[in-house]
């Protein structure tokens, strides 16, 4: 029992020290969307129940979607979990992730970009969207972002997870663990998006079969901040600053 306490004394320690970290990219050096040499693009839509045409209905399939994204429980806990966090995505905050690697457990620091809470346009299409991003730390394993959408298309009540990821493996000094992520990171990396899409389906559906309408209730009162939206979907970037430490 000690030890448990232990360890989530040092947990908390490591969280609270993350505001000193950087990022371990420039952001504003790269297009996310576009491929380019050294990164991976990964992009992925796992389609979940779909509503009438129309706004999002209270409730339904859409919130609670939301509440799952802004909560990160998409997440596979046998490959990463969630440990600490500040509060609901809100950027400039920190959150600390446990990865787990064949058998290894890593402590990876994040900084909350942006948050999308609003409408896009997409091929003459309209969709109501709430998502948000997270970037990489200074000693984090990969180098990059990831960004989590619920979308639903007003046209055709379809609803979507939409997760896209931007990345590449990060300097890594310990040559154990160097070689592994070489040799397994990026097999990871993939099963963790597959499983991510997988666990929504089913947690979206296991909730709107439940009845419970819990995580869209309290996804209904999250808080979020608009964010500019191209006719392609892609985020623009607010006053080049999205991410930053000391926002």
């Amino acid at each position: 029992m000690r030890r448990t306490t232990r360890a989530r004394r040092r947990m908390r320690r490591l969280h609270a020290g993350l505001h000193r970290r950087p990022l371990n990219f420039d952001p504003d050096r790269h297009d996310t969307h576009r491929p380019e040499s050294g990164w991976h693009v990964d992009d992925h839509r796992q389609p979940l129940p779909a509503e009438p045409p129309g706004p999002p209905v209270p409730g339904g399939s859409w919130e609670v979607a939301r509440g799952l994204v802004r909560d990160y429980q998409y997440a596979d806990p046998a490959i990463i979990r969630e440990i600490c966090r500040s509060g609901p995505p809100e950027p400039g905050r920190n959150m600390l992730l446990e990865g787990r690697f064949y058998g290894l457990r890593f402590y990876l620091g994040l900084r909350v970009g942006d948050v999308v809470d609003g409408y896009i346009e997409e091929d003459g299409r309209q969709a109501r969207v709430w998502g948000w991003n997270y970037q990489t730390l200074e000693g984090h394993l990969e180098r990059g972002q990831m960004d989590q959408e619920v979308r639903k298309w007003l046209d055709t009540g379809e609803v979507e997870f939409h997760v896209h990821g931007f990345s590449q493996r990060a300097p890594i000094p310990n040559p154990v663990v160097r070689l592994g992520f070489i040799l397994f990171g990026r097999a990871t990396q993939v099963r963790f998006y597959r499983r991510a899409c997988r666990r929504m389906r089913k947690m979206t559906v296991a909730a709107l079969t439940e009845g419970d309408g819990g995580a869209g209730g309290r996804a209904g009162t999250a808080p979020g901040r608009s964010a500019v939206r191209g006719n392609r979907g892609a985020p623009l970037r607010r006053g080049g600053a999205a991410g930053r430490p000391g926002r």
